[in-house]
């Protein structure tokens, strides 16, 4: 069962949760920018939170189905097209065999990423634990490169032809309630937690970057966000280990402009880290666009850590909620 490429899209990668246990080699995690987003797809075809889809950057793909499928998109909304039929994100469809799934739109301010999630997952072999592309190293994904032109996708399974109006018609008559609390809304009022080198920065300086709006750099990408506004720097000159880096956590380099590291970072880091964008609120960073601004609030671990855990909560009610779909679609699906 795959999926063929007609046009590939700006940038359109297989990702998932990322290459974890691998730092220490200098392996980059990777994984989806918008790991919410990749969730939600995945909870709403049924999956587990993690299994492998696509990330699509700015500009859609256009892909035909050799094989029925169950879809979702979420994230930034693209205006995806079943054929000529417009469908919604953050629902489940039924695609048919030979049926085309393309993108209409360049994202406004939905968001910069979207994401495709297919029943059962995409079939790609992992590379160290992980399907992930990770388009520096060339590990992952489809030989280590965004998707091409004429390229087959693999995906697990089929599901049975003599069910499938049974299946749309239950999903066409669902009602879904998706809670704020599952972060799919814009947001670009960004809560941090200090970094491991706050306490080098002047109060000053500590106030500057918490009270500046700074716009993301052209310059950014899956590695990192280079954000313009005001200069930083260190109370006084300080030689700074290398150690390892996190997905938010945020450098001041010598000219003292902050890069944000994202999903692509390299797994060291030998900057001074002034705040770490706290983990519920990076797939609101990962839809920002470059020109975009941003600022930041200062909270607790302990608080980053609640809200954290409540919206882990919010996708475990979502799960529930959707029970009778997940089966219903599990009874009908073969698996191969």
């Amino acid at each position: 069962m795959s999926i063929t490429v007609i046009k590939p899209g700006m940038l359109t990668t297989i990702q998932d949760s990322g290459r974890w246990g691998y730092q220490q080699l200098g392996v980059p995690v990777t994984g989806a920018m918008d790991s919410n987003a990749l969730r939600l797809a995945n909870i709403l075809v049924g999956n587990p939170c993690i299994l492998p889809s696509l990330e699509i950057t700015l500009t859609g793909p256009t892909l035909r189905f050799e094989s029925n499928a169950c879809i979702a998109i979420c994230g930034a909304f693209l205006s995806p097209y079943i054929d000529d039929e417009p469908i919604h994100n953050n629902r489940a469809y039924i695609i048919t065999t030979g049926q085309t799934l393309s993108f209409k739109a360049s994202p406004n301010n939905s968001g910069a990423r979207a994401y495709l999630a297919i029943h059962a997952g995409l079939n790609t072999p992992p590379v160290l634990g992980s399907t992930s592309t990770d388009l520096q190293s060339h590990l992952g994904g489809i030989k280590g490169q965004a998707l091409k032109k004429d390229d087959t996708i693999p995906f697990n399974g089929r599901f049975r032809s003599r069910h499938l109006l049974t299946l749309k018609q239950h999903l066409q008559s669902q009602r879904i309630y998706l809670s704020s609390g599952l972060g799919i809304r814009p947001k670009n009022h960004l809560r941090v937690t200090k970094g491991t080198h706050f306490s080098l920065f002047n109060p000053t300086t500590q106030h500057m970057f918490l009270d500046t709006e700074y716009k993301i750099s052209h310059q950014s990408n899956r590695m990192g966000y280079r954000l313009q506004g005001v200069s930083l720097s260190l109370e006084k000159p300080q030689q700074i280990l290398s150690e390892p880096t996190a997905f938010g956590t945020i450098q001041v380099p010598p000219d003292g402009l902050p890069i944000i590291l994202m999903a692509d970072r390299q797994s060291t880091g030998g900057y001074p880290k002034i705040a770490n964008v706290i983990s519920a609120d990076l797939g609101y960073l990962a839809q920002l666009l470059p020109g975009q601004t941003l600022n930041f609030s200062l909270i607790s671990l302990e608080e980053a850590q609640h809200i954290q855990a409540k919206r882990t909560n919010h996708f475990q009610e979502l799960q529930q909620q959707l029970h009778d779909t997940i089966n219903l679609l599990k009874t009908n699906f073969v698996y191969f």
